[in-house]
């Protein structure tokens, strides 16, 4: 059987580490992106060669949208040289950044990063990466539980997460025919370091999340990593075009 690679936006810590991580383990070789974290991402890389599995790590600024071409091209190269292919087969859009923003307190510069981050980079790389993208692959958009529910603060957060969701619906519509699949998959509350590591480190907020799921916690990393390999699965190859939140059942 062939080996699959993926590409993993942001995926040297948090919620992107353990989805390159849970890949690796169901036998794809992967890509990661860093922006700053070059020795954690070369971590990451290292951990998944001690699962046999191929695996390579580049830097991606998703805050500067003129460098996408040169990442693309750098894509390209590494596909060339490391694998001798010049396709792959999941991308996985999960790069971003958190920040508890007061709608009155929102500036256009905080307004322009999270768009640039959160959705014309998702937007523009998929455009460009979809040509490389191999017959029956998946792509696969990282939203949030907030689009859902309201938690004050997150107003430009989330609505660049709703822009990804309606994205989403219209890719998969126009990349049917090459059997492409196009999902999001949106988490609740998780104990990462995004957003300052609120969710992990202050026991009060993480009290009073565990109480608003159906479970009773709050979700780890590895939560969220098994449903992104699962859509990667030929088992999860009939689920098209759906928002998927991975929440535990939170606000229900």
């Amino acid at each position: 059987m062939l080996t699959k690679i993926a590409l993993v936006t942001g995926g040297s810590r948090g919620l992107g580490k353990d989805m390159a991580l849970r890949l690796a383990r169901h036998g794809h070789d992967v890509v990661i992106t860093y922006q700053s974290q070059k020795e954690a991402a070369q971590a990451v890389v290292s951990e998944i060669e001690l699962h046999g599995k191929q695996a390579a790590a580049l830097p991606f600024d998703a805050n500067d949208f003129s460098s996408l071409e040169k990442f693309v091209q750098q894509f390209r190269e590494l596909l060339q040289k490391k694998w001798n292919v010049q396709s792959f087969d999941f991308l996985i859009n999960n790069a971003g950044i958190g920040a508890t923003l007061p709608f009155a307190q929102v500036t256009e510069e905080d307004f322009d990063k999270f768009m640039n981050i959160h959705f014309k980079s998702v937007y523009f790389l998929t455009q460009q990466l979809l040509p490389l993208i191999n017959d029956n692959g998946r792509v696969i958009n990282i939203s949030t539980g907030t689009t859902r529910f309201c938690v004050p603060g997150y107003s430009v957060y989330a609505s660049m997460k709703g822009a990804v969701e309606v994205f989403t619906r219209y890719l998969a519509k126009e990349v049917g025919a090459k059997g492409i699949t196009v999902n999001v998959v949106a988490p609740g509350p998780v104990e990462t370091d995004f957003n300052n590591g609120g969710n992990r480190d202050i026991p009060e907020r993480k009290k009073i999340l565990a109480s608003q799921s159906a479970l009773g916690r709050v979700g780890l990393p590895k939560d969220i990593g098994g449903v992104i390999a699962f859509l990667c699965s030929e088992d999860g190859g009939w689920i098209n075009g759906q928002r998927l939140e991975v929440s535990g059942g939170i606000n229900l």
